[in-house]
């Protein structure tokens, strides 16, 4: 495991309370960040090959799925170490290569982001007359 996913999931134990989930048999190295109330995930940590993501050379990369606002997500693909989210909805989350391109203070951020979009929300009343 790299230093930078030992951070990410540090930050993640520290402020919210959870431990990185390997849910899959088949990709045993695959982790999900899960909310402790809904079990839904707000992070995936996988590591893909290297033409999965469009880039160049051999081997795979490690890389987090997070979900991202679809605004926010078209300006951070314009930057490097953003990509389309890998084996998810384009439209809801986003890749971000964990290679050290994405500052890791903007990687907690868009994991906190993340977080929030995948909380349970509170049901509307319906009002009545």
């Amino acid at each position: 495991m790299s230093s930078l996913i030992k951070d990410v999931f540090d930050y993640a134990a520290n402020t919210y309370g959870v431990e990185p989930d390997y849910p899959f048999s088949s990709a045993p190295t695959y982790a999900v960040l899960r909310h402790l109330s809904n079990r839904k995930w707000f992070a995936l940590f996988a590591d893909v090959r290297r033409d999965k993501l469009g880039l160049s050379g051999e081997g795979k990369v490690d890389i987090i799925n997070v979900k991202c606002d679809p605004i926010l997500s078209g300006s951070l693909l314009m930057q490097e170490g953003y990509y389309p989210a890998y084996h998810m909805n384009h439209e809801s989350w986003i890749t971000i290569l964990l290679d050290g391109t994405a500052p890791l203070e903007e990687i907690y951020q868009l994991l906190d982001l993340s977080y929030e979009l995948t909380m349970v929300k509170p049901k509307k009343k319906r009002g009545g007359a």
